[in-house]
């Protein structure tokens, strides 16, 4: 399959997963994306989904690494590389008396890089930093002034995205440096609708988050078989605003009682995050990687009216058995790939904190044998919160496809 055809190919795929998205109307599914920004995401792209999310010290020329944005400085001259994702997601649901599924299907993320000169490359990436979707059916409410009670329905929907800029460049052969330039942006909306008697009231609220962000990255190859690596994005906050509007309906009289008036909203800080990661190659067919990660949630003194943000700690680790990349044999040139992520957890309810944990496993499949094309599927499976109280057992089964593509520029055909 040529190159052009196989990103005609992912345009479609993409396509048509954003607009399964839209018509199932949630990104996630999940119930902790309640609170305020929603679920932060912690996928990557490309091969690194497999590893369990794991590659700070991953050396990668032929694909891109957005974990750390001094790998950029290891594209090759006149490759452009490109990846583009999916995925797919299977949830359930379960409290101490009930459970639930759902699944969702939706866009992971699209990026590309290129070398600008020598010892110097760059690259954009955009992927979804949060997700919001949760459904809040029967909420009772006592009418003020009355021992009487309504049940409303609440409904959430939107997210963040991350555009970020990343440019790397190599100091010497065995270190590189980066730098990397987020924008983040997005809206959540919130419907509340009931009705009482003859009346009906909808209330629909819209908050709009935006900011800028800036973060820095190093790896240095200790020998040709072990690569070390750092990461920290700075702190930074994003600017919110609320627009609101209100309409009831009386004995079938549609009445406006606010329409996008404007309130104000506290800003949500992003903490300071220091990342440590390392890749050893036993032999030359195996790659171990290990990353730890530490997000400082406290110093950002936030809350939730029912919980606290807290620091954050993230272990990750995977493998990758790859043959022979360059084998003419095409089963030599198929990499498999396994990894571990653990996450204790930024949000704590009462004194629990929602941890989680991943498992992750998944192949590479070569596109054709003149480039460095691969066809990457990963498969997780996760657990998050606790079966305790009035928190929920949230498990997950999540597919992604990423097609990591690269593509030939500015090389002169030779005629014979």
């Amino acid at each position: 399959m040529k190159i052009n055809q196989i990103i005609f190919f992912t345009i479609g795929i993409v396509s048509a997963c954003q607009l399964a998205s839209a018509q199932s109307e949630a990104l996630t599914s999940s119930p902790y994306s309640l609170y305020r920004l929603g679920v932060i995401n912690q996928t990557s792209i490309g091969k690194f989904n497999s590893l369990g999310y794991s590659g700070i010290g991953i050396k990668s020329p032929y694909e891109l690494n957005n974990l750390n944005p001094a790998n950029y400085a290891l594209i090759p001259q006149h490759s452009f590389l490109y990846d583009i994702g999916v995925t797919g997601e299977f949830n359930n649901y379960s409290n101490t008396s009930t459970s639930e599924e759902k699944s969702t299907v939706n866009f992971s993320n699209i990026a590309f890089g290129f070398r600008i000169t020598d010892n110097l490359g760059a690259g954009i990436t955009m992927i979804p930093y949060s997700d919001v979707g949760y459904s809040l059916l029967g909420v009772n409410t006592n009418i003020e002034g009355s021992t009487e009670t309504f049940e409303s329905n609440i409904t959430g929907l939107g997210g963040l995205n991350d555009i970020k800029l990343n440019v790397g460049y190599s100091v010497i052969p065995k270190l590189r440096l980066g730098l990397s330039a987020s924008f983040l942006f997005g809206s959540i909306d919130e419907t509340e609708s009931f009705s009482y008697s003859s009346s009906t009231f909808e209330s629909t609220e819209k908050t709009n988050y935006s900011g800028a962000r800036l973060g820095f990255g190093l790896q240095f190859d200790v020998n040709d078989n072990i690569t070390i690596g750092s990461t920290v994005q700075l702190p930074t906050s994003l600017n919110g605003s609320l627009k609101r509007s209100v309409n009831k309906t009386l004995l079938g009289t549609e009445i406006t009682v606010e329409d996008e008036s404007s309130d104000n909203v506290s800003d949500f800080k992003l903490p300071l995050e220091l990342g440590f990661g390392m890749s050893i190659k036993p032999i030359e067919a195996l790659t171990f990687s290990a990353d730890y990660k530490k997000n400082f949630w406290t110093d950002t003194d936030q809350s939730e009216n029912i919980g606290s943000y807290q620091d954050q700690d993230i272990y990750a680790f995977g493998l990758e058995y790859l043959k022979d990349p360059p084998s003419y044999k095409y089963g030599q040139r198929i990499s498999y790939k396994l990894g571990y992520n653990y996450d204790n957890g930024y949000l704590a309810i009462g004194d629990k904190k929602i941890e989680g944990y991943n498992l992750t496993a998944g192949i590479g499949i070569p596109a054709s044998r003149g480039s460095h094309s691969m066809i990457n599927l990963s498969y997780s499976y996760g657990s998050k919160g606790l079966l305790q109280n009035v928190l929920i057992k949230e498990k997950y089964h999540l597919v992604t496809l990423n097609l990591s593509l690269e593509d030939i520029w500015f090389v002169k055909k030779k005629v014979y």
